[in-house]
């Protein structure tokens, strides 16, 4: 009986070998096109898990993209498959080969090819799975260490499941690695099974555990370095000569070598046949790029216009890995020339003048313990946000970052700057009730804003530019007060995540969700009105739309906003007849609904929570390119304004993605459901001219007739909404083009 279940499992194991190796090309002799491959039977597996263990394909359109395409029969958008001679049988034994492996050992699989009209075929598997092999017991025997905490918690194969060789395999790998990293890392695990004559469907699990004795890092030899000392490299791997072994830790180490800017790659290996057994020598070898380099480039998107980037960097600055470097970076550029042409998001005015930042970074990468790396930047910079504010800022950023586990950090920052804002009055005025230009100006004049911050930062995605498998997750807090040193006092709080998961062959799906809140506190700085005022800065205030977040709006176009008009647009005749006359305006009882809409000027105001979400499919359309369909889901709500998820914005849309070597070149299109909403109206206040006070030239001309009043400099909102964006389902208005690098999330 032994003999037989020996030469059985021979057998099937030669069989695997054979079956498992595809043919080198689908045969298409007799072009017989391939029109369905169909599945009967299959209750354990779906249909798409046992078509990718198959070479048999069936016809089908080439993406989601070409569906259209393909309903009107266009050749170019279908993918065509034959029947091919060999693969249809042996797709059966493959079929029968992975369910052996799942536990089904009484597996039977039949073929049937029906062939149609015009040289079309439907393959079909006919599946008896029979009933599958249960482990009921798994014991474990041998070795010290198998009684540690949480040695065998969690494993992959559990009592009262299939007997699966994968989990078998997943088993075994997972006990060698818990134990590797507890000091026994010469371990071996073997795995056995017995299946009862008297009960075919149950099996019997142990798994065989020789620990070995526990080991020691022995010594450490260190290769490669020129630029780099010895003891940098030594400091970087987190383990010494003398630690206990773990497996990995030494994973690890060569990952942190790698976060050293100067390193081009790096290898550390075990040597485990060394003598004595109880150490085990480590060898680095590491490949230095150059001490000192120079990058520049530029781009071009949709709400930046053009822009260009340098740096300089010298990545081993008075050793130890220390890095110095140089950035600089102009953006708006040509704004104001091509603003209507490739910028259409970019501002207008001096919204529309150059931004950019440069700073001096400077980074040590390990401080106090090998685990903590600490970096600080002096920086000045010029930063527009459209239609709502211009920030110029000079400051220091000083951040003490601690790793935690894979992939996985903590991070302490502080950032005081001195920063100006400039055109903020009817953020000001509508959002946080300051609107004498006496207070206006203080706001605008120099402040200090000075954040301490805590963030948590875990990145398990599998790819930086285009990921397509794994997680990441951030949380980030800040809080500043007059103990920081700021003069406006909040409190703020984000949690995003991101998920990533491999969709049939070659698809991904992409998913996040992004949650903020921000408190306010009273202002610092002494305001000539009475009165406490709590303000949130205009730069950490909530915004959303734009290429990397709710891409059926603008750059910031969604969420709170106001309209804003000269007070002479008012009084101009409007679209029903005259306009508004001067003293409905000082009342702020002027009706705008009759003056067209495209007097107003749309302005964000931001606001104090946001949420945001996003879905995303994307699918290879050609060489080196990607199709995208998503939803984007999201709003801003003012600190006045009830949290109403009913109000959430939908934008569906599709894109296109260029797969460059700099990354995913860009261009979506979404479309937004929202109608016209009614927005308040904000507009500058008249007075009667006193000659005595105001000059001659500053009188209002209408149609050029000069009337007897002048405008304030105080802002003001009408008492009546007027009714903004309204537009037929198939207006151009309600779709948004974004061009940029990168994917949006």
């Amino acid at each position: 009986m032994i003999w037989l279940r020996f030469l059985h499992s021979v057998g099937w194991m030669a069989l695997w070998g054979w079956a498992l190796i595809p043919s080198p090309v689908l045969s298409q002799v007799g072009r017989t096109e391939v029109s369905e491959v169909a599945f009967q039977g299959n209750q354990s597996f779906p249909d798409d898990s046992l078509s990718r263990a198959i070479v048999t394909r069936e016809t089908e359109c080439r993406s989601v993209v070409f569906t259209p395409f393909c309903w009107a029969g266009a050749d170019f958008a279908v993918q065509r498959f034959y029947l091919p001679e060999r693969d249809v049988p042996l797709d059966r034994l493959r079929l029968e080969a992975w369910y052996y492996q799942r536990g089904f050992r009484e597996i039977s699989v039949d073929t049937l090819t029906s062939l149609g009209e015009e040289g079309r075929a439907t393959v079909s598997f006919i599946i008896d799975e029979g009933e599958p092999v249960i482990a009921t017991r798994v014991d474990f025997e041998g070795g010290e260490g198998i009684n540690e905490d949480g040695l065998l918690e969690g494993l992959p194969l559990q009592p009262g499941e299939r007997l699966s060789i994968l989990a078998l395999d997943a088993t075994r790998d997972t006990l060698e690695r818990r134990l590797a990293n507890r000091g026994y890392g010469r371990v071996n695990v073997l795995r056995r099974h017995l299946i009862p004559a008297v009960e075919p469907y149950t099996a019997l699990v142990t798994f065989d555990i020789d620990t070995g004795s526990r080991v020691r890092y022995g010594p450490i030899m260190v290769s490669g370095n020129s630029e780099l000392s010895e003891a940098t490299v030594l400091n970087t791997l987190q383990f010494s000569t003398g630690d206990l072994y773990s497996r990995d830790a030494v994973q690890q180490g060569q990952g942190r070598l790698f976060g050293l800017d100067i390193i081009r790659s790096a290898s550390v290996t075990s040597d485990f046949q060394s003598d004595p057994d109880s150490v085990i020598p480590i060898t680095v070898n590491v490949v230095e790029g150059d001490a000192y380099r120079v990058r520049y480039g530029g781009g071009w998107t949709t709400a930046e216009c053009f822009g260009v980037e340098a740096q300089w960097a010298a990545r081993n600055f008075v050793g130890g890995g220390r890095l110095l470097q140089i950035r600089g970076r102009v953006a708006n550029v040509l704004t104001p020339q091509f603003q209507n042409v490739l910028c259409p998001q970019g501002g207008t005015e001096e919204f529309g003048e150059l931004t950019g930042t440069l700073s001096l970074d400077f980074a040590q990468p390990w401080i106090f313990s090998t685990r903590n790396s600490f970096s600080t930047a002096l920086f000045i910079e010029r930063q527009s946000l459209p239609d709502v504010f211009i920030r110029e800022a000079v400051g220091v950023e000083l951040a003490l970052t601690r790793l935690i586990g894979p992939q996985t950090s903590f991070t302490l920052s502080y950032r005081p700057e001195l920063s100006r804002l400039d055109a903020a009055e009817v953020l000001f005025c509508t959002n946080l009730l300051v609107c004498s230009p006496e207070d206006v100006s203080i706001l605008q004049d120099a402040n200090w804003l000075a954040p301490i911050g805590f963030s948590f930062t875990r990145n398990l995605a599998n790819n930086i530019l285009n990921p397509n498998r794994g997680y990441s997750l951030v949380l980030e807090v800040e809080h500043a007060s007059q103990w920081t040193g700021s003069n406006f006092r909040y409190d703020r709080a984000i949690a995003e995540g991101t998920l990533y998961s491999g969709l049939g062959r070659s698809g991904v799906f992409a998913a996040r969700i992004r949650g903020g809140w921000v408190g306010a506190g009273a202002f610092e700085a002494l305001l000539l009105t009475p009165g406490t005022f709590d303000l949130v800065h205009p730069q950490k205030r909530f915004y959303a739309g734009g290429a990397n977040s709710v891409r059926g709006f603008a750059q910031g176009r969604l969420g709170p906003r106001v309209l804003t008009i000269d007070p002479v647009r008012l009084l101009e005749p409007g679209t029903a007849g005259a306009g508004c006359n001067p003293s409905q305006l000082m009342d702020l009882s002027c009706d705008p609904a009759s003056i067209k809409e495209g007097r107003f000027v749309p302005r964000p105001t931001g606001g104090t929570r946001v949420l945001e979400g996003n879905l995303e499919l994307r699918f290879p359309i050609g060489l080196n390119l990607e199709g995208v369909m998503f939803t984007d889901v999201g709003q801003v709500w003012g600190g006045r304004d009830e949290v109403d998820l009913s109000k959430l914005a939908i934008t569906p849309g599709v894109g296109v993605r260029y797969l460059s070597p700099v990354g995913p070149i860009r261009i979506d299109l979404g479309y937004r459901f929202r109608e016209g909403e009614p927005l308040a109206v904000v507009t500058s206040q008249l007075e009667v001219f006193n000659p005595n006070v105001h000059e001659e030239s500053e009188r209002i001309r209408i149609d050029g007739n000069v009337i007897p009043y002048v405008r304030t400099n105080e802002l003001a909102a009408l008492k009546t909404s007027r009714l903004f964006g309204e537009a037929s389902p198939l207006s151009l208005q309600r779709f948004q083009l974004h061009i940029s690098i990168g994917q949006a999330f």
